[in-house]
């Protein structure tokens, strides 16, 4: 029976993935490039501003700029879209009974392949900059994915239960997001912060969530290692946030069906 019920919610997030991916491409004439041409254009205007108007002193800050801006587009995008999982699915759910939370997760999912595909530009970046990949994407890739899905994972489900009942919080999420890319180390190195604001830097490291995620995602890019402190971090915020929001999730889903 287990084995008939795994292979169940396999076919059934497969399912709901590739709704998800199709959905996404639908009609566009170039499907693929759509996926990394919006962190490219935040990256371009970033670089112009920082780099070529205020003269922001840092080597290779435009491949600086594209390791971070990926992974938190991910986050990005997932976030700002986990307010309508539920809300886009209503047919299925007052019609259907399944686990709800696969609707989560292909959403998810499918800001995760973007990333995934996605990595090839960043690589492209890399060696025009004369910076190659590592052996040690063989074990650190796979970790980084798990802990920023299972994070991420957590944060939409918290969102899509909650948007349910309080429709004001797709417009905070938005607001949030916008204030978080600017607060979290996506566009300046935390080395950079003013010595007289030093004693900011562990909160800015370890108590933003996404900080430490997304400077592992840069140090192994560009040096191949992970920062065992920010990795730790990182690990200890996806399973708070995972359980936090498989919490949230379970309380309001019994009443899901008569809210959509």
């Amino acid at each position: 029976m287990r084995a008939e019920q795994a292979a169940y919610y396999r076919d059934l997030i497969c399912v709901l993935l590739s709704k998800e991916l199709k959905l996404r491409y639908h009609n566009t004439a170039f499907g693929y490039f759509w996926s990394v041409l919006n962190p490219l254009a935040f990256g371009a205007v970033y670089f112009l501003v920082f780099k070529l108007v205020m003269r922001f002193d840092m080597r290779d800050y435009a491949l600086f700029l594209i390791a971070g801006l990926f992974p938190w587009q991910w986050f990005a995008n997932s976030t700002t879209s986990s307010n309508w999982y539920f809300l886009d699915n209503r047919s299925l759910i007052k019609k259907i009974r399944f686990p709800r939370h696969f609707l989560v997760a292909a959403g998810v999912l499918n800001d995760t392949v973007q990333f995934v595909i996605s990595i090839p530009v960043i690589v492209g970046f890399m060696l025009y900059f004369h910076v190659y990949p590592s052996p040690t994407w063989i074990v650190l890739l796979p970790l980084l994915l798990v802990v920023q899905f299972l994070f991420t994972m957590g944060v939409a489900l918290t969102l899509a239960s909650c948007n349910l009942f309080f429709r004001d919080l797709e417009r905070m999420t938005l607001i949030f997001v916008t204030l978080g890319s600017f607060l979290t180390p996506v566009l300046w190195p935390i080395s950079r912060i003013p010595e007289r604001f030093q004693w900011a830097a562990p909160w800015a490291a370890y108590a933003n969530p996404m900080a430490p995620i997304i400077i592992c995602w840069r140090e192994m890019f560009l040096q191949g290692t992970a920062p065992p402190a920010e990795l730790a971090a990182a690990c200890a915020w996806a399973a708070v946030a995972f359980a936090v929001g498989w919490r949230v999730y379970r309380s309001l889903q019994w009443r899901f069906a008569e809210i959509v």
